[in-house]
């Protein structure tokens, strides 16, 4: 069975992470499946807005660590690139339903999206100084940007986790809901049947001050990242992270 489902109704493609057995931990074939379907919605009139979500109770555990190991992910026309790239430049309403652990990307990517709906129970976490790694997604520009200084250090710094109460504080979801699911589609819905012209233009517009800076940053973390990722810290740090989860 695909690792990342894909089905469109009323207008709406639904990107499902399908890997429950590993937490939906991402590989790079499921970056290139999502980006590829993403850049494919972005030119299908067909498609009015995409919903990002999981087949289980974990939104994703982040990237497959032992895919990022063995093949450094972060090169220019790389999956994770690619996807990155997707999420960035898409042109119409980007969604997404979140639940349980929504570690590293599965926090920074929710900074593309338009409208997050999160579980009571998500709990969401950027532990990237924790592996020896930086920031990417372009969070180290927005997540200050929505949050502030001082708070984006602090979860930066420490990699501590934030509940969906603080996140909906923070600016970073649109709402908490028993069934993220089902709301996200639902609000997926009311925007698909807006003038969809109208709904492209103000994403648009809302999105231009920072467009260019963060195609800009992301680059720039891309290339630190990288270097980390290939570093004697990281790979220590990996390895006692491995130690203890099989332990």
């Amino acid at each position: 069975m695909s690792e990342v489902l894909a089905s469109t109704n009323n207008q709406i493609l639904t990107l499902t992470l399908n890997r429950p057995e590993k937490q939906n931990a991402i590989t790079r074939d499921m970056y290139q499946t999502l980006a590829s379907a993403i850049n494919e919605a972005n030119g299908d009139f067909g498609v009015r807005a995409v919903l990002i979500t999981s087949s289980s109770q974990h939104f994703t555990s982040g990237n497959d660590l032992f895919d990022f190991l063995n093949t450094p992910p972060l090169e220019e026309g790389s999956p994770v690139m690619n996807f990155l790239g997707a999420i960035h430049n898409f042109s119409k309403p980007l969604l997404a339903a979140v639940s349980g652990n929504a570690v590293g990307i599965g926090t920074t990517m929710l900074f593309h999206c338009d409208v997050v709906v999160a579980a009571p129970t998500t709990k969401f976490s950027m532990p990237f100084v924790n592996l020896g790694l930086v920031p990417e997604a372009g969070s180290s520009l927005l997540f200050p940007r929505l949050v502030g200084h001082q708070r984006a250090s602090k979860v930066f710094l420490t990699g501590e986790p934030f509940s969906p109460t603080v996140a909906l504080e923070m600016g970073l979801i649109a709402e908490v809901s028993d069934n993220p699911i089902e709301s996200a589609r639902a609000i997926a819905l009311k925007i698909a049947a807006q003038p969809p012209n109208a709904v492209i233009q103000t994403k648009a517009l809302i999105k231009s001050e920072l467009h260019d800076k963060v195609t800009a940053v992301m680059r720039a973390e891309g290339e630190l990242f990288q270097m980390a990722l290939q570093s004697d810290e990281a790979r220590e740090a990996f390895m006692n992270f491995l130690s203890k989860k099989n332990k």
